[in-house]
């Protein structure tokens, strides 16, 4: 049964994230050529983040900061892990166009190549850098049953404004009880609160 529901998924992810390739096709290069005209380096941002079974993979997003910002952001210490949040509010390294794209959260429109290439699904745990999964106590790594996703549970439930430990305890309830109608109403929801911008940073 659950193998079904697998399946399923993954025919909802080509055809939801075709479609949304299609229908934002001139948004994305409007996108594209903003990010070039308003700071120097290029269009796309690549990383490496961890995938289902724990394997890595490289994410795309639009770029938001300048060129070698990543560089200057250190993991925290293992006993700030739980109550560590990602503070985007006030960045100096986000760009003027980088602010509108995280507020908007179109940064992530390029991981619907992700969805397509199937290290990614439309709906699952956010995918992690290396260096916070290795802050992970072995409980944790459940999260990783489950393909990563550009929206999730955890991001309907306070996003930007959730501590770690939050955020995992939410990925872990996903991963427990998920099922396709948990996933559309995540869909659903994650409309919502763009709409809206809620919980950006």
């Amino acid at each position: 049964m659950q193998l079904m529901q697998l399946l399923i998924k993954r025919l909802m992810d080509l055809v939801l994230a075709i479609l949304l390739s299609v229908l934002t096709l001139p948004l994305f290069l409007g996108i594209a050529m903003a990010i070039r005209r308003d700071s120097p380096g290029p269009v796309f941002f690549k990383q490496t983040r961890i995938g289902r079974n724990g394997q890595p993979f490289v994410i795309w997003k639009f770029r938001t900061m300048r060129l070698g910002a990543d560089q200057e952001w250190h993991p925290p210490r293992a006993e700030e892990f739980d109550s560590y949040q990602f503070q985007d509010a006030g960045d100096p390294r986000i760009t003027a166009i980088g602010q509108w794209l995280r507020k908007t959260s179109l940064d992530e429109l390029p991981q619907l190549y992700n969805v397509l290439q199937g290290s990614m699904s439309l709906v699952g745990p956010r995918p992690e850098i290396p260096e916070m999964v290795a802050l992970y106590a072995t409980p944790m790594h459940r999260r990783h049953r489950m393909k990563p996703g550009i929206t999730g549970l955890a991001q309907v439930s306070g996003r930007g404004d959730l501590t770690t430990r939050e955020t995992l305890r939410w990925d872990l309830d996903y991963v427990d009880h998920w099922n396709l109608w948990l996933d559309m109403k995540i869909l659903w929801w994650t409309l919502e609160i763009v709409i809206r911008k809620e919980g950006a940073k």
